[in-house]
């Protein structure tokens, strides 16, 4: 068999770490094979250097109680050495060979078997992509590789979080993203393109462009063969490379009609089509021998922008307004995701019906998080986070309007870093906007910069010149207006909230963060987890009440604390007597608070383009901001966000107490029935409509206004069923009121920093502590179906009053461990008195699973039998 001349591999194995301070030798002593390294700490890469001392467990968990405090930073005030074994043979120590360093913050000295190959100059930035040609260099047989890393400081653009999490005490130095070996035979495959452009709006054919770079590291003048092949489709031309160049080269569907595409596989995020994948391979040949060989994934779909109203932008797919439904994406805290809990949180993403995942900061050791959102149809926001713009993050003065990058030599780094990214980046079809800046703009000589990239290297999305821009003269995040001297706004809105915000606001306020326009960034504030997952991180002494070992897990500044959501839980729901009562106050409300904002963009998606909950995930276990938490858990907000933004279903307008209906498919859905109830805190019925309807295709339509009865409880409920032209119940939406409705306080001085809008007075949902208590049958069965097992639920409200907010949990026997993560159908239900409901789950595990169940007001009963557990042993 012939011997492979020419791969890639990523060199991720037999790493090891060790402190600069522990080791005399220079470089040139640690990259030989004679250098003991017997004392170093073992490590995969990419990796931090707190996260091998984790892994470890060198240093205690960090994410435990308040750990992270002791961690001393004066470990990570010195250079880190990485160090790595690699094995050539002799055909390939002969090849040309070159290395690819992704991602290293911040800076390096790199040698090899030796030799320095790099130094900090050329190795200098996070997010700078660099390649080192190191044909002369390698050997046959053992190969060693050192890389000095030099750690941030102050002034850097390095990766960075912002008040959402405290900041990792190395200022996560190290090689954070793959270093790469490619043996070729003298021409290399650099950065391969596909562009594509789709006849509009008949998306019945595409024509598409080819393009590569072509870097030549030999001595001479080189002529080969360049083939591409996509599916069916062969093209190949005869391309000669001067001796030490790159050239680009291309192939145009003029040139070549084999690259137009009739009747295109095309790409849709979801629940508008199937994201349709294509495979692109080039190889370069000479004398009829691969030289080089590259494979690339691209989508053949058309990102555009619209205006509305001249004011607010927004985004088109294929041809097709897409209301933008996302959340902001957060890494690790030490960038310790694994690939599992990557495609684990991008099906989260899915389940809940989003479609958007803001990446502020270009987040992901590699590519993972970006193929995962390609597969699945999951669109992407991608760009700069503010933390280069504040001085309490960057540690150096910033200017009010640029933030961190407005010196010569800083443009000139952060346009390198731009372009760098988006060669990496650009042939992922689910990025639909790059996002240049995040709270403030881009100085124009750097917006020159990053204009001139896309026009050379992208000129297939549009970008966004800030996430902030429309009403920023308002002054709710920043003292200057987000206006660019180029590109003037936006036309998306950053103006809160990001505290404690009442349901009713969504769908009344017409100024800040209510449902118009294009929120980037927004949401009700803190999001508790669940007392299972609160018990995996507060130390038990620290468990009730609450205290600053809890605040420790909040945000900083404005959000360090739970102050506004345990006075809105106090003040609308009754102050907790104890933990257990706290954890499920606290998901009921969780659960109420997000639902509204979601669904109030769903209502008035005709004046709406866009909006980004603040966030999606967690950096470590935290209480603020997140849909689901660290070791994957979903709150009430994640079905909550399940619920609202379901594509065909009934939403409750607080805002003018009217029922509409929501079609976001594509095509009208004739001959459906809304079913109307009310009832009272006594589970009495006071209300019942039927309304028959058409769904247009895309819309929101009124169907019937809820007045208040005088026989209203204070607190009452109301249940929504939406039925198809068969009379099948396809969709359920259960919503708790008050007819003391909250009031907003919109004169209320906060200061610099209007981050949210307090209420003046609180709903008042005190009643639901005096609920009956009812029982509920259910009857459950596990099947294996693959590597998955599913599960299913048969519940039944054997009583006369309502069920409030069950919630079903799936946990090791024997066990409190919750499997994880777990992919209901819905949860946190609630039934009616003799109501049935089947509900299902899936999930992996080897262990043996039990059923729990809670619920506000729930007695567990099963087969007629009273049992004093909430959990049994699944069939």
């Amino acid at each position: 068999m012939d011997l492979v001349k020419t791969f890639r591999s990523r060199l991720s194995e037999n790493w090891k770490i060790q402190s600069s301070k522990d080791i005399l030798e220079r470089g040139d002593v640690v990259s030989t094979p004679g250098h003991d390294k017997k004392a170093w700490i073992p490590a995969q890469v990419p990796a931090t250097v707190l996260g091998i001392l984790v892994t470890n467990e060198i240093i205690e968990d960090p994410y435990f109680g308040e750990n992270l405090k002791k961690i001393p930073k004066a470990l990570f005030e010195v250079p880190w050495w990485y160090a790595t074994r690699f094995t050539l043979d002799d055909s390939h120590s002969r090849a040309f060979a070159t290395l690819l360093f992704d991602g290293i913050n911040y800076k390096a000295n790199v040698w090899l078997n030796g030799k320095q190959i790099a130094d900090s100059d050329s190795i200098d930035g996070a997010y700078r992509r660099t390649e080192f040609d190191v044909s002369k260099y390698i050997v046959t047989g053992e190969n060693v590789l050192a890389i000095e890393v030099v750690p941030p400081r102050p002034g850097d653009f390095s990766i960075g979080f912002v008040d959402w999490n405290p900041p990792a005490p190395d200022g996560n130095m190290g090689v954070f993203r793959p270093v790469t070996l490619e043996i070729h035979q003298g021409v290399r495959i650099k950065d391969p393109f596909v562009r594509t452009k789709i006849d509009l709006p008949h998306l019945t054919k595409a024509k598409l462009t080819v393009s590569t770079e072509l870097k030549n590291d030999a001595h001479k003048p080189l002529t080969g063969i360049l083939k591409g092949t996509i599916a069916q489709c062969i093209f190949e031309k005869e391309i000669t490379i001067p001796a030490g160049t790159t050239i680009e080269t291309r192939f145009t569907s003029e040139e070549f009609p084999q690259l137009v595409f009739e009747n295109p596989r095309l790409w849709w995020p979801v629940n508008l089509g199937e994201p349709e994948l294509y495979e692109l391979q080039l190889e370069f040949k000479i004398d009829n021998e691969i030289s080089s060989l590259s494979h690339t994934s691209f989508g053949i779909r058309e990102v555009e922008d619209y205006w509305l109203n001249d004011i607010h932008r927004g985004f088109k797919i294929n041809g097709q307004k897409v209301l933008i439904k996302g959340a902001g994406w957060t890494d690790d805290l030490l960038l310790m995701d694994t690939d599992e809990n990557l495609e684990a949180e991008v099906k989260y993403v899915k389940q809940m019906n989003l479609n958007c995942i803001r990446l502020e900061g270009f987040w992901g050791k590699d590519h993972t998080i970006y193929d995962l959102c390609d597969a699945h149809g999951i669109l992407l926001m991608v760009g700069w986070s503010c933390h280069w713009e504040h001085e309490i993050h960057m540690g150096v003065p910033v200017d009010e309007r640029f933030g961190g990058v407005y010196k010569q030599e800083h443009i000139e780094h952060v346009a390198q870093a731009w372009e760098e990214q988006v060669l990496w980046l650009r042939n992922h079809p689910s990025i639909f906007v790059w996002t240049v800046a995040s709270d403030k703009v881009p100085i124009t000589a750097l917006e020159q910069r990053y204009i001139a990239t896309f026009a050379k290297y992208d000129p297939t999305r549009p970008y966004l010149n800030s996430t902030g821009g429309v009403g920023s003269d308002q002054h709710v995040i920043g003292s200057e207006d987000v206006i660019s001297e180029i590109s003037g706004s936006s036309g998306v809105k950053m103006l809160g909230p990001y505290a404690y915000t009442a349901p009713v606001y969504w769908f009344t306020d017409t100024n800040f963060g209510g449902a118009y326009g294009f929120n980037t960034e927004t949401g009700p504030g803190a999001q508790v987890p669940t007392l299972r997952s609160l018990k995996r991180f507060i130390p038990e002494d620290k468990l009730w009440p609450i205290n600053e070992t809890w605040n420790y897990h909040c945000g900083l500044y404005e959000f360090a604390d739970l102050d506004r959501f345990v006075k809105a839980i106090n003040q609308r729901y009754g102050e907790p007597d104890s933990l257990k009562s706290f954890d499920k106050k606290a998901q009921v409300m969780n659960y109420e608070l997000m639902r509204p904002m979601f669904e109030a963009f769903q209502v008035y998606k005709q004046r709406s383009t866009g909006i980004i909950q603040w966030m999606l995930n967690a950096a470590w276990p935290k209480m603020y901001w997140q849909l689901y938490d660290y070791y994957l858990m979903p709150t009430g907000a994640f079905y909550a966000t399940q619920k609202a933004l379901s594509p065909l279903h009934l939403i409750y307008n607080y805002g003018n107490h009217t029922i509409y209906a929501i079609n976001d498919h594509l095509k009208e859905v004739k001959n459906l029935k809304a079913c109307i109830r009310v009832y009272n805190s006594s589970s009495e019925l006071l209300l019942k409509e039927h309304v028959p309807f058409n769904a247009p295709a895309d819309s929101s339509l009124s169907l019937f206004e809820v007045d208040v009865l005088k026989n209203f409880s204070t607190t009452y409920f109301l249940d929504l069923r939406l039925f198809d032209e068969d009379e099948r119940e396809i969709g359920i939406n259960f919503y708790w009121l008050s007819t003391e409705e909250e009031v907003l306080d919109y004169e209320a001085n906060l200061g610099e920093f209007a981050y949210h809008t307090p209420s003046k007075k609180f709903a008042d949902f005190r009643m639901l502590n005096g609920l009956p208590q009812v029982d509920v049958v259910i009857d459950s069965h596990l099947k294996k179906q693959g590597e998955e097992q599913v599960f299913t639920a048969q519940l039944e409200n054997i009583g006369d009053a309502i069920a409030f907010v069950v919630n079903l949990d799936i946990v090791e026997q024997g066990t409190d461990k919750p499997i994880l993560p777990i992919f209901w159908e819905d949860n946190f239900v609630s039934l009616l008195p003799g109501e049935k409901r089947c509900l299902q789950a899936t999930f992996k595990s080897d262990a043996v699973p039990e059923l729990e169940v809670n619920g506000w007001n729930l007695n567990r009963i099963r087969n007629g039998k009273t049992s004093d557990t909430r959990r049994e042993a699944l069939p």
